[in-house]
């Protein structure tokens, strides 16, 4: 029941949230409903995920850069082509096997105009992504790299060791 701490605290919080008000009574009943909700529907207990603070501050530099630079990007794009603005569907290799590294890395993509995933083929391996400005094979190697650098510094920010070592491995070859 200890490792339920931090959902049932966690489901507390969002009650009194619902709530709006924060009293001894509706806490009380927060923790009612979210050690109800803890026993009656148990969910697996997750394997704490690395967290390194200086990654993460790399992280959100680059993904403040890219924000900036995509929406130029996608602006000059909208105002020089208009409805017929390029683009397209560039394959890129997944470095993470964790399910929880690949959402987070497919939600730091969504975040930058432009660009999204389109498909995860897990057994594959391999990340379907779709990007506006694909001109020709240079501008899809930019997006693959691109593609490489965020899940290198979303691996360097949440991933196992291991993984953040195959990751540097596979994104030497890939870059080649």
């Amino acid at each position: 029941m200890r490792s339920r701490v931090p959902q049932v605290l966690g489901l507390t919080l969002v009650w009194v949230a619902l709530w709006g008000v924060v009293s001894v009574k509706i806490v009380l009943g927060g923790l009612v409903v979210a050690l109800a909700v803890t026993l009656l529907f148990p969910t697996p207990v997750l394997e704490r995920l690395p967290f390194r603070p200086l990654a993460v501050l790399r992280l959100v530099g680059f993904l403040l850069v890219d924000l900036v630079l995509s929406g130029f990007a996608v602006g000059w794009e909208i105002l020089r082509y208009g409805p017929r603005a390029r683009s397209g569907i560039v394959a890129v290799p997944m470095l993470t096997r964790s399910g929880r590294v690949a959402t987070m890395i497919a939600g730091a993509l969504a975040l930058a105009p432009g660009s999204f995933v389109l498909q995860l083929d897990q057994r594959r391996g391999v990340w379907y992504v779709y990007a506006l400005g694909l001109a020709g094979p240079e501008d899809a190697r930019k997006v693959r790299a691109q593609v490489l650098l965020l899940q290198q510094r979303v691996i360097d920010a949440f991933g196992h060791d291991d993984e953040i070592a195959l990751c540097r491995a596979t994104t030497a070859e890939v870059t080649r």
